[in-house]
């Protein structure tokens, strides 16, 4: 396999990028790393064609003494028996207005993978390393990095505060001294204690107030008519009973004129 990535960055900083295994981590695309695994392990998702496969494995940056870079890396199927092995080759070399990265090695795999057309096993592997060299050019420097390159800046000598002049302090006038209190205070006189007969005839005036109270209550209760919910409920007035007593009245007065005339009529005769 050989590839080719132009990067619009200086080869030095994709070398800085290298030599950090953090930085490598997250140039490679889709990486989920796990906890207590070396910088560079995890499982990743490849979408070869219309399928996805979830592999979990580990890959390793070695700089070489000609200035390239060996990766090597090996993974296995997450759900099935297969696994991926490569052994790649990056080589920088600074062109105008960047950087272009030559990518060569060989990849086996075995499993779901090798069933799938070569043209797509092809294609996302060119995919995945166009965007893992541009996510390496692309990832910041950690803090610890940036803080070892980081020169050391010359300390300047603290400046003295100026002196504020202290304004003298006004002269306060001293408050005016109360008068003294009298030592002696004459006492109020207290008011006279209520004599025993006078609270004996206080006592029984509100006992027989509360007696008289107490049976006038329970007269008015007895006599009084119900309230409330308790009072009776007069019976409706129906429209014949009024009509009955309009027509009663005329009919009980032209008999009581007649039974008159008979008595009279009767009394002649005889």
């Amino acid at each position: 396999m050989e590839h080719e990535v132009f990067v619009p960055v200086q080869a030095e900083r994709l070398r800085e990028a290298l030599a950090d295994p953090v930085r490598v981590a997250r140039a490679v695309p889709g990486l989920q790393q796990d906890a207590g695994t070396p910088p560079v392990s995890g499982r990743l998702k490849v979408r070869v064609g219309g399928h996805t496969i979830t592999y979990r494995g580990t890959v390793r940056v070695t700089a070489r003494d000609d200035g390239s870079y060996a990766v090597e890396g090996d993974a296995t199927e997450a759900r099935g028996p297969g696994t991926v092995k490569l052994a790649l080759a990056l080589t920088l070399t600074p062109s105008e207005g960047g950087t272009t990265v030559t990518i060569t090695g060989t990849t086996t795999a075995d499993g779901r993978v090798a069933d799938l057309p070569p043209d797509a096993v092809s294609a996302t592997t060119g995919r995945l390393l166009n965007r893992f060299v541009e996510n390496l050019a692309e990832v910041p420097e950690t803090p610890q990095g940036a803080a070892e390159r980081e020169p050391d800046r010359e300390t300047e000598p603290e400046k003295p505060e100026p002196e504020i002049a202290q304004e003298p302090e006004a002269e306060v006038e001293p408050a005016p001294e109360a008068e003294p209190a009298a030592l002696f205070e004459e006492e109020e006189p207290a008011p006279p204690a209520p004599s025993r007969v006078n609270r004996e005839d206080a006592v029984a005036e509100a006992a027989h107030a509360r007696r008289t109270m107490i049976g006038r209550s329970a007269e008015e209760v007895d006599h009084a008519p119900p309230r409330g919910r308790y009072a009776p409920v007069p019976a409706p007035e129906t429209a014949d009973a009024r009509a009955t007593l309009r027509w009663a009245a005329p009919a009980a007065a032209v008999a009581l004129a007649s039974a008159i005339a008979v008595t009279r009529a009767l009394r002649k005769r005889r």
